[in-house]
């Protein structure tokens, strides 16, 4: 997988998850599950960036966040998650990491696929977010990949 896709499916994970967080803000009383799916999304994003450059794990999986804390975590992850990037080259996506998932166990995986990881999980549990928000009656965001790109929202 080439550095550019991967920044592609960085800048989609970082549109969509403000298109749910702008949703999730109209709706605050009926949204309080999909806050919950919200805030784990970007807690696995810290999981996973701790992991790959070396630090403890800083915050939960399942984290209580505000929607005020969740926008601060979106506003912050992505310029990270870019720098990230930017210090990785070609050779080390397919290099590995050692680390220990939240039940102690311990895996290597290859770095390119904890990035592809990280943004299929995001995608993944907004699906669940969508799905909470049609049960309650409220529209969800239109998060899809191709939708973003098409109308230029996905650098």
């Amino acid at each position: 997988m080439s550095s550019q896709l991967l920044r592609r499916l960085f800048s989609y994970d970082e549109w969509a998850n403000r298109e749910v967080l702008g949703v999730l803000s109209q709706n605050q009383p009926a949204a309080i599950g999909s806050r919950k799916l919200l805030a784990h999304i970007i807690a696995a994003e810290w999981v996973w960036l701790d992991r790959l450059e070396g630090r403890p794990q800083s915050t939960p999986v399942w984290p209580d966040l505000t929607l005020e804390e969740c926008r601060q975590h979106t506003d912050r992850l992505p310029r990270l998650w870019e720098d990230y990037l930017d210090r990785l080259s070609p050779a080390q996506l397919s290099s590995t990491i050692s680390y220990k998932n939240t039940k102690g166990e311990g895996w290597t995986s290859v770095i390119e696929d904890v990035l592809l990881h990280v943004t299929t999980h995001s995608a993944y549990h907004r699906g669940q977010i969508a799905l909470n928000l049609r049960a309650a009656g409220l529209q969800p965001a239109y998060t899809d990949y191709i939708h973003g790109v098409r109308q230029g929202l996905v650098k």
